[in-house]
């Protein structure tokens, strides 16, 4: 299904910022990880804000790039009942299974940011360190924030879902398709099975 130019540049735009966060946060672990090693083994003391701050942005990146996985197909999936549907069959089962995906996200969203709004008062103590080390005081920002990343990344997978099954019904609605085929089901001069 093509998607308007101004959509298809926002899904665009979108795709490249989860992608930048996603490289910029493995960037910030596998630097502080190797300083934590460094500070350890070599300099004999520990850096005691490593741990927390890498595995408060593993959260954060793996709830960002859920919906990118999805979309490009690779969680495990079962596949045999899909491959003996017809197209139109295959579409169909997407959008059944899509309703409780839809429904468990939807509760998982509101419940997510339920009960990260319950930490407002509560700071990151990894940050507070740093912080405090560099300027003398805390930085206070609320460990709220890292429990948000459960809301947001089921809203976005949420979207994801809701796409995958509205761009599925493009595809078999569409009058042509892009599969290598001729009218006479032959190899077309394209090369092969191409969808």
């Amino acid at each position: 299904m093509r998607l308007p130019p101004a959509i298809s540049a926002g899904v665009k735009a979108y795709v490249a910022v989860l992608r930048s966060l996603a490289g910029l946060s493995m960037a910030i672990i596998v630097v502080v990880m190797i300083a934590q090693v460094w500070a350890r083994y070599v300099m004999g003391g520990s850096l005691i804000w490593a741990e927390e701050l890498c595995r408060y942005l593993l959260l954060w990146q793996t709830f960002l790039v859920l919906g990118l996985a999805y979309s490009r197909g690779e969680f495990v999936s079962l596949d045999f009942l899909p491959a003996a549907l017809s197209e139109r069959g295959r579409w169909v089962l997407k959008a059944v299974c899509a309703v409780p995906i839809v429904a468990f996200l939807a509760v998982v969203t509101y419940y997510g940011a339920d009960y990260a709004s319950r930490f407002s008062s509560q700071t990151i103590p990894a940050l507070d360190f740093i912080w405090g080390s560099l300027t003398g005081h805390s930085l206070g920002i609320s460990i709220k924030y890292v429990y948000y990343s459960v809301a947001v990344g089921s809203a976005l997978m949420i979207l994801h879902v809701i796409a995958d099954v509205v761009s599925g019904y493009g595809d078999i609605s569409a009058v042509a398709k892009q599969d290598g085929l001729d009218d006479n089901k032959e190899v077309s001069s394209t090369g092969g099975r191409q969808g």
